[in-house]
């Protein structure tokens, strides 16, 4: 007869899969179900650690704990590094955010004065400062400035690692989706499921796509530049994120629909506003174009934490574009809660039941990109 599992993580993303191995690492039986491992929104994510460059008017809290779970990413990778048996990625050259004309650096010093008032590291740089960085940059670009805490990962590679530490722990994967929670036998369930834990829970997680391009520098060389590449162009949010073998992601969309359709429309806007900040980009090979679907929620903060109502089950969604960065902090507090049954202060902000509180927030759109904006104003650093 097979014994009862301790925990049941329902999704096999990034923020599952690290609950998962957190929790087979502490002596727990674990179960992970998900038909298709690391297919959901990671398999299209560029990976950034952005504690920086993603913190936005109004959401303190939420770049809080981005900040939080950045400060653990070192030692998380080192961890997973030696658990897993393999490398996935994980660069510290920093990030520079850019603008390319005189609107787009007026845009960009507002949202940095901004981040410096809440203390985070970014740091103004001249034109001629910010090609010394990185002499691919085109000689338009009016200016920018320097994130240094902001890294990034491979999404893809993290997922396998992930994948292997878990089961190297003892987590065992069940290929097979989870239609109710009442299918689900543990002795807790968390639901890490992403856009999917809209139907197993009620809350309001809803699809938000984006669309992202794949190019490969010439020959398979190392692409011409090492750091993060964030900015606007001609009013156009872009980001060029390098990899060491030669990929260089480029994205991304933030639109409010639910289809994975790859769109011209979005292609163009893409690469034209990549190839205006580096202009050699257009000599690299197009080898993907993809989509995905983020698991919104109304203020694009994530669920974490008991859902109401249902004894025994946790929710780890809703993480929106943070999804990567946020993997750390999340796995940790979980797996704590799962462990001890006592939820830690940094949960607070962000459990369930903060949706059905007199206060609670309202629907909105998202933070719109360069592919199904609805109006200027809601354009933001993607």
């Amino acid at each position: 007869m097979l014994t009862r599992p301790d925990v049941a993580v329902v999704g096999a993303g990034p923020v599952g899969l690290a609950i998962a191995w957190r929790c087979a690492s502490r002596g727990l039986r674990v179960v992970v179900h998900d038909p298709a491992p690391g297919s959901g929104a990671s398999h299209v994510a560029a990976g950034m650690l952005s504690p920086v460059a993603e913190a936005y008017f109004g959401e303190h809290e939420l770049t809080g704990l981005l900040a939080e779970s950045a400060a653990r990413w070192p030692g998380f990778a080192a961890e997973l590094a030696e658990a897993a048996g393999v490398e996935f990625g994980h660069r510290t050259e920093g990030t520079l955010v850019v603008g390319l004309t005189s609107d787009d650096l007026a845009e960009a010093r507002r949202l940095w004065s901004y981040q410096q008032g809440l203390g985070l590291p970014i740091t103004p740089l001249r034109p001629s400062q910010l090609r010394d960085r990185e002499p691919a940059l085109a000689p338009r670009v009016r200016g920018g400035a320097v994130a240094p805490g902001d890294h990034q990962v491979d999404p893809r590679r993290l997922v396998a690692a992930l994948r292997s530490a878990a089961e190297r722990a003892g987590a065992t994967l069940v290929p097979g989706p989870v239609a109710r929670l009442a299918d689900v036998d543990a002795r807790i369930t968390v639901v890490a499921a992403g856009c999917g834990a809209a139907a197993l829970t009620g809350l309001p997680v809803r699809p938000v796509k984006g669309q992202v391009l794949r190019l490969r520098a010439p020959g398979r060389a190392t692409p011409d530049f090492r750091h993060v590449i964030r900015g606007y162009a001609d009013g156009e949010s872009v980001y060029l994120v390098p990899r060491a073998d030669g990929e260089v992601v480029v994205g991304a969309t933030v639109e409010e629909r639910t289809d994975t359709e790859v769109t011209a429309g979005a292609v163009l806007r893409l690469l034209r506003a990549a190839v205006d900040l580096v202009p050699d980009l257009a000599e690299y090979d197009l080898v993907e174009a993809s989509a995905g679907l983020r698991p919104g929620t109304p203020d694009n903060a994530p669920i974490l934490g008991p859902l109401p109502g249902h004894p025994g089950v946790l929710v780890a969604t809703g993480h929106h574009r943070h999804g990567i960065v946020l993997t750390p902090v999340t796995a940790d507090l979980i797996t704590e809660l799962v462990v001890t049954g006592e939820a830690d202060p940094l949960l607070a902000p962000f459990t369930p039941d903060r949706f059905s509180r007199p206060d609670a927030p309202h629907p909105g759109p998202a933070r719109v990109g360069p592919a199904g904006s609805s109006t200027e104003e809601e354009r933001r650093w993607n």
